[in-house]
């Protein structure tokens, strides 16, 4: 068995393939983020390691800047339009921040060599959490803009978005988990579905001067994150299936 985090930190274990000379094991593969190898990353990461920081604890810290995020898009349905715009100022930097620790976190395990036999609960639930608060919030920061009948459609899409999200990264860790490596594909995985919402609080800031109600920004991004998380689901299940039926008929 090898034990390792993965490029968001999380401690991957599994039994290691060899597929050709210098093959990664299996379950360990990083997400590719070229901010990664640049030199500010590097900084950011020896300054988190000098404050004697822990991957684990930069993880937690993620949780807590989409913690505030989602508590923000939540007030922002509740004040008027001048508050309303620093907040989604503030829900603009937040969830940056949030991918930020993410990928700080990896580089602390593997470049600084301070993974942890936990690290992969650090890495996966919090980020579950994560998605959860900021879609679900996104969804009554719609501010009811969609309404059929008695159902509040922005905070059905919110939610639908977050359990979407959710088992998107099921799947990727499923498919580790039956030895088939981790695959980040499709069109809306976790930085995607991020600054979908980051874009959207922004363009909100436009609403009082466009022709629609406040809200409707977010309730057309998380209908992009349903559709875009569903169509992730359906890339990764077929990825899976296709290499897993690959290994039982050479097996």
């Amino acid at each position: 068995m090898s034990s390792i985090r993965n490029g968001e930190g999380a401690l991957m274990s599994g039994p290691e393939s060899v597929e050709g000379a210098g093959a990664i094991p299996r379950g360990t593969q990083r997400r590719d983020i070229p901010q990664r190898s640049t030199g500010w990353a590097a900084r950011a990461a020896d300054a988190m390691a000098g404050a004697g920081l822990t991957p684990n604890q930069i993880s937690v810290l993620s949780v807590v800047f989409a913690a505030f995020g989602a508590a923000l898009l939540v007030a922002s349905a509740h004040v008027g339009t001048p508050v309303r715009s620093v907040l989604l100022v503030a829900v603009a930097v937040l969830l940056p921040l949030r991918l930020l620790a993410n990928m700080l976190d990896g580089m602390l395990a593997v470049e600084k060599g301070m993974h942890s036999p936990v690290g992969d609960l650090y890495n996966e639930v919090p980020d579950r959490l994560s998605d959860v608060l900021v879609f679900a919030a996104a969804g009554y920061a719609t501010a009811g803009a969609w309404i059929v009948g008695t159902t509040d459609v922005g905070v059905v899409l919110g939610w639908s978005a977050a359990i979407a999200a959710v088992l998107t990264a099921y799947v990727r860790s499923l498919g580790a988990a039956n030895g088939t490596g981790n695959f980040f594909h499709g069109p809306m995985a976790k930085p995607a579905r991020m600054w979908v919402i980051v874009a959207a609080a922004l363009v909100s800031l436009a609403e009082p001067t466009l022709p629609f109600e406040e809200g409707t920004v977010f309730a057309v991004a998380l209908v992009v994150v349903v559709a875009g998380s569903v169509a992730t689901v359906i890339v990764r299940l077929r990825l899976v299936a296709r290499r897993m039926t690959a290994e039982g008929e050479s097996a």
